[in-house]
């Protein structure tokens, strides 16, 4: 021992001098050293080694001349009576073995990225496209830090390509936190694909991760999770939890044109989902926004959603030849007509539509007449609550009967149990006005009950945006309850028209002559319909509403004489039931006809069908893009039909038939590239206005000349 070494530095010097046994440190005692002193038997050789105490103290397990094993616990101060006769080798072939091998994995793995350019792509299940390699390693990867906005069309998998930009992040140490942010009804279909294609595990967020402990913040506890776009949005607690969670290294926000802002007049609306995203990109490092409908047709709101990734660029109100900034290099668009494969064929079958129109008969002309009529007349007398303190009674009055008006189109059923809840409704609320009252005359009291429920603000988002369960319960509140009555004497006469109204519809449901089904029956009866060994192909038939939903389904199984070939997806079905029914529609044979509303219009694979039927259309053009999107997606092979059902002779009906026609003229001129132009299609007013300016007015020529020329 050296001079002034009191045996208790733990990095001191064990070798000794020549021929001279070296005084250990804790440190000295390994495996296969021999030892004199620590035990009686003599000379042992040490056998594993366990700290217990930090570095203070060591248990010891040794074997004796005899080969007998002992056990000691060495603490620092017993050192000094220990002396190494034979030092053990300094490396050896003890240890465990499954540990390197797992080390020495994740290291290469850790470095695959500088040796394999698409180890994403390898270590994942899946069949990449060039479109796809294309989006993540020449136009994302590479952008630190990332801005985007992915807008190829729907079907073409964008979820994998978001799937391969984490991956590779991840591999590359670029990516130790990504939130992804999806309407509800896909949360569960993010998770479950991520896991399966690539790898990758994700949690969704629960009540129970933010509704335990006080300080509970799942967003600063989990690392990899999913949450619902409204949950967030609509709930200020998440949002404070939020903000005080370190910054996210990747956001995804699936269906981003959620995400939206309009201008009313001179004023800029911003929704709560749009506002949401402001908060998400100065909360991130990487921002990924992902929509097959970019563009809703106004090129003022298209610049609003492009702020979310650049404020500064795209700031104010869009004005032509003034505003000339290219979006190019902030986005990617690739429509199904340019996608291929990797031997230049092209990646999607064609596509065709076809327009069926069908003439009402006279006791559903009438009542088309009859009930279009009596939404003119209250839509006027809701002008009067044009005023600032009433302007949302005129919203509501002005959706409920627009959702009216819709389902007088939807079906006879449709608009006779939406007429008898609404005068049921009506009668109960004016019992009880008149109670209140007790024969005073005054104006009726426009409670809670509707008077939050729209405002101009929100009007576009609840008619587009709204998940389609939350927008039918609305719809059946506004209806029942929204009126332009002002005195209990109105109300009194609006309730004796709507006894008539009922009368009509009761009238046309009993004698079943409807018009439109037969319209579908026929197209049941198409030649496309059967396969060459006559067995019926499967078909999607999409409604707006459950009652026609409903009405459908029990026709369309008493045609065919069975049950179990129909299966139905509403807003009341439940998200676990919903994907057993899609998974039976997709792999059971004798599941043959899928009839659903929009709660299957987004994030479905249904590409085992190629042929739609589009038996209700939409007010929102784009959603005729991911009606259509459901079926003709990446794994499609066949030549995919589509069939629009308009009444010829309707107000609405004028209207759609010329969009069908532009539409179709575009799709020559084209090459099939025609959902493209479809917001292009309404630059100036959207078609909603169109329809319900059709509705109000379509009877005076000026004003249908001039809707037909707009269109």
């Amino acid at each position: 021992m050296r001079n002034g070494d009191d045996g208790n530095d733990v990095g001191g010097d064990n070798t000794g001098s020549a021929g001279t046994p070296a005084r250990p440190c804790l440190q000295s005692l390994q495996i296969g050293v021999t030892v004199r002193g620590l035990s009686p038997a003599g000379m042992v050789k040490v056998e594993r080694v366990t700290e217990i105490v930090g570095r203070q103290a060591v248990t010891i397990i040794y074997r004796d001349a005899s080969g007998n094993l002992g056990e000691r616990i060495v603490y620092q101060d017993d050192v000094a009576g220990i002396e190494i006769v034979e030092a053990g080798r300094p490396w050896s072939f003890d240890g465990d073995g499954e540990i390197l091998r797992l080390v020495s994995e994740a290291y290469r793995i850790q470095l695959a990225w500088l040796f394999d350019p698409y180890v994403a792509i390898t270590t994942s299940l899946i069949t990449p496209l060039p479109h796809q390699i294309s989006a993540v390693y020449e136009k994302m990867l590479d952008r630190q830090p990332l801005r985007f906005l992915l807008a190829d069309d729907p079907g073409a998998g964008k979820t994998i390509m978001a799937g391969l930009l984490i991956k590779e992040l991840k591999l590359r140490g670029d990516l130790e936190r990504c939130l992804i942010i999806a309407p509800g009804n896909l949360t569960e279909q993010w998770q479950d694909e991520l896991a399966l294609k690539c790898h990758l595990e994700f949690e969704l967020l629960t009540r129970d991760m933010f509704h335990g402990p006080v300080n509970a913040n799942p967003f600063r506890d989990k690392g990899w999770l999913i949450v619902r776009m409204d949950q967030l949005a609509r709930n200020e607690e998440l949002q404070e939890k939020l903000r005080a969670a370190r910054e996210w290294d990747l956001v995804i926000c699936d269906e981003a044109h959620k995400m939206s802002g309009h201008y009313f007049g001179n004023e800029l609306k911003l929704t709560k989902r749009y506002k949401l995203g402001q908060q998400i990109a100065q909360h991130c490092r990487n921002f990924l926004l992902m929509t097959a409908t970019p563009h809703s047709g106004k090129d003022e709101d298209f610049q609003v959603f492009l702020a979310l990734l650049d404020g500064d660029r795209f700031q104010g109100r869009y004005r032509d030849g003034v505003h000339t900034a290219d979006p190019s290099d902030l986005m990617r668009r690739k429509l199904k007509e340019d996608l291929l494969k990797f031997d230049g064929t092209p990646l999607f079958p064609e596509r065709r539509s076809y327009t069926a129109t069908y003439e009402l008969s006279g006791p559903e002309a009438r009542l088309y007449a009859e009930v279009t009529g009596y939404v003119r007349d209250e839509m006027n007398r809701a002008e009067r609550f044009a005023q600032a303190d009433a302007g949302k009674r005129k919203v509501n009055v002005t959706f409920a009967l627009m959702m009216l008006q819709r389902r007088l189109a939807s079906s006879p059923a449709a608009i006779f149990r939406s007429i008898t809840r609404r005068k049921e409704r009506l009668e109960s609320r004016m019992r009880e006005e008149r109670l209140i009252l007790r024969g005073r005359t005054e104006p009726i009291r426009f409670e809670d009950r509707v008077a939050d429920v729209l405002d101009e603000e929100t009007w576009d988002d609840f008619c587009d945006e709204v998940p389609q369960d939350e927008r039918d319960e609305l719809e059946e509140r506004l209806i029942d309850n929204a009126t332009a009555a002002a005195t209990v004497e109105e109300l009194e006469k609006e309730i004796e028209r709507l006894g008539e109204l009922e009368e009509l519809a009761r009238q046309v449901v009993r004698s079943g002559q409807d018009a439109k089904w037969n319209q579908l029956d026929s197209i049941l009866n198409d030649p496309l319909m059967v396969d060459e060994h006559g067995n019926r192909r499967k078909l999607v038939i999409f409604s707006e509403f459950k009652d026609t939903l409903s009405y459908l389904v029990r026709r369309t199984r008493n045609r065919l004489g069975r049950d179990e070939p129909v299966v139905e997806i509403h807003g009341g079905v439940k998200r676990e039931e919903r994907r057993k029914i899609i998974h039976s529609f997709m792999n059971d044979p004798d599941t043959l006809i899928l009839i659903a509303n929009d709660a299957a219009g987004e994030g479905v694979n249904l590409q085992r069908a190629h042929l739609m039927v589009n038996y209700d259309l939409p007010w929102n053009p784009n959603r005729l893009e991911q009606r259509f999107g459901r079926i003709h997606r990446i794994g499609q092979q066949e030549v995919c039909h589509l069939w629009n059902l308009v009444a010829k002779d309707t107000r609405e009906g004028d209207v759609y038939v010329r969009l069908l026609e532009k539409i179709e003229a575009e799709r020559e001129a084209l090459g099939g590239k025609v959902y493209d132009v479809l917001g292009q299609l309404f630059e100036e007013k959207a078609l909603q206005e169109l329809l319900m300016e059709a509705i109000r007015y379509g009877s005076d020529p000026k004003v249908k000349a001039r809707l037909n020329q707009t269109v």
